[in-house]
């Protein structure tokens, strides 16, 4: 089939219907960026032949060179038969307006607390100069850590990970957006060896519990399964996040972390928690915050640091 398409398909218009019949023949599975055939398909071909990737309808019957063609096929042909995520194949993935360089060593970013930094947070942060220093645990790619670095212009950032390999990852993104001096990726596991405390963390943590760990689409077998799996419940780090968060939290400072879809599992964990369900694009059931002063409340971990006689340090 690859020989003959590469034979007979001339324009960009032919290279989007061989990939969208190619792809829904091939059943993939779509959750990392796109939802379907057509814009995974538009969204590979115009990357890779180097158009903008918002601009489809000028290009339909530009007809391409014979490389060009060979070269859009090669990479339909890894989506339908390797099951690759596109973002692994063209080294980028988009949250919002900001792009990143991602490849196996990292998950392609999709989190939703990207959609929650700055406006949405306004309640708890009511002015974005008051976030001076900020923390991104299991930071991947370091995607959120810089989209955090924007929205809080006068924070600094200690972007966190277990994985070198992330972190180098990390590194290249952190370059290309100008903030070396900002934003510091540290290698640890969540909060050991941390001395700071922060007025804002954020994580992502790996959140999918064993059964659905056996069930994940074959795209998702190409990312890191560190980054995936927590455990038998899908919230072995969440817990360790919560154990630690109040005594790296400044007075009224503000966690925010995903969870996927355990929010029964982990109300019913933590029945004294009033965790705070944030609206997100995918529903309210997938980002939780909470301050300080609530995990304060409900017992778990001292605030820190405290002054000679306990009392918080203001």
């Amino acid at each position: 089939m690859y020989s003959q398409a590469a034979e007979t398909l001339f324009t960009v218009r032919d290279l989007v219907r061989f990939a969208v019949s190619r792809f829904n023949e091939a059943g993939l599975f779509y959750g990392h960026g796109t939802s379907n055939a057509y814009d995974e398909a538009a969204y590979l071909i115009l990357k890779t032949l180097n158009l903008p990737i918002d601009r489809l309808e000028p290009f339909l019957d530009a007809r391409l060179l014979p490389q060009e063609v060979k070269d859009v096929l090669e990479l339909v042909e890894r989506r339908a038969v390797e099951k690759v995520p596109v973002a692994y194949l063209t080294h980028e993935a988009w949250q919002g307006d900001f792009s990143f360089y991602v490849d196996e060593r990292v998950l392609v970013p999709r989190s939703f607390i990207y959609e929650l930094l700055g406006e949405p947070l306004a309640p708890w942060i009511e002015h974005p100069e008051l976030v001076h220093r900020a923390l991104d645990l299991c930071t991947g790619s370091g995607c959120l850590a810089i989209q955090i670095a924007h929205h809080y212009p006068d924070a600094e950032v200690d972007a966190v990970d277990l994985s070198l390999d992330a972190l180098e990852v990390a590194s290249v993104n952190v370059q290309d957006y100008g903030l070396e001096e900002r934003v510091q990726l540290i290698h640890t596991d969540l909060f050991a060896g941390l001395e700071e405390t922060y007025d804002l963390i954020v994580s992502n943590p790996p959140y999918v519990d064993e059964d659905a760990m056996d069930e994940l689409p074959d795209e998702y077998r190409h990312e890191p399964e560190m980054a995936l799996g927590s455990g038998e419940d899908g919230l072995d780090h969440t817990r360790a996040i919560l154990a630690e968060a109040a005594a790296r939290l400044n007075p009224k400072g503000v966690l925010l972390v995903e969870i996927g879809h355990n929010r029964e599992v982990l109300e019913a964990a933590y029945p004294q928690l009033p965790f705070v369900w944030l609206e997100t694009s995918g529903g309210d059931g997938f980002v939780f915050l909470l301050t300080r002063e609530d995990l304060v409340a409900a017992g778990l971990g001292q605030p820190w640091p405290a002054d000679e006689d306990g009392a918080d340090a203001e």
